[in-house]
C-alpha cells in the first residue's frame, strides 16, 4: 500500500500564494485594488466553507471543539504556529498565536497586503463549513500588525 505524505497547512497556502500571485497583480492592473482584494476574499471564504464541510464528512461521530482541536495539527506543522492554549474544553477552545510563519511566509512573497484575506480570513469560514455551532471571535492578528493572534472558539448555545 502507498503512503502519502500529507503536507501541512502552511506548505499547502505556499504553493497556493505562489499561484495567486501573479493573478492578483493582473486582477489589481485591470480592475484595481479594492476589487482583487473583494474578488480574492469571496472566492477564499467560498473555498474555506467547503473545505471545512469536506472535513466535517470525514468525521465517524458529530463536528465538536474536540474533533476540531485534534485538527489543529494541519495548521501547526512545520512550526508554522508558536501557540499558548489558554483555556480547552468541550465547550471553547482559547489560545493566542505568538509567533506565525504564515505572516512571515506573505511577506517573505510579496502578498502581506492580502495575507489576511489568503489565511486569516479563512477561520471563521473553515469553522462555519466543519461545525456550524462553533463560532470563532478574533480581535488581533500578527498578520495585521498585532503581536498575538487571539482565537476564541465557542460552542453556541442551541436555539
Amino acid at each position: 500500500m502507498k503512503r502519502f505524505l500529507e503536507i501541512g497547512i502552511l506548505q499547502q497556502r505556499k504553493i497556493e500564494a505562489e499561484i495567486i500571485k501573479p493573478i492578483y497583480e493582473i486582477m489589481k492592473r485591470e480592475f484595481g485594488v479594492e476589487k482583487a482584494k473583494s474578488i480574492i476574499e469571496e472566492a477564499v471564504n467560498t473555498d474555506a466553507i467547503n473545505v471545512g464541510r469536506n472535513y466535517a464528512k470525514k468525521e465517524l461521530h458529530n463536528t465538536n471543539i474536540e474533533s476540531f482541536v485534534a485538527l489543529q495539527y494541519l495548521w501547526e506543522k512545520d512550526d508554522a504556529l508558536e501557540v499558548e492554549v489558554l483555556d480547552f474544553n468541550h465547550e471553547h477552545y482559547r489560545y493566542n498565536v505568538k509567533r506565525c510563519r504564515y505572516a512571515e511566509m506573505y511577506n517573505e512573497i510579496g502578498l502581506n497586503e492580502i495575507g489576511y484575506l489568503l489565511s486569516c480570513n479563512r477561520d471563521s469560514r473553515f469553522i462555519q463549513g466543519y461545525a456550524p455551532h462553533i463560532k470563532l471571535s478574533r480581535s488581533h492578528t500578527i498578520m495585521q500588525g498585532s503581536k498575538y493572534c487571539d482565537f476564541r472558539y465557542e460552542l453556541q448555545p442551541k436555539e
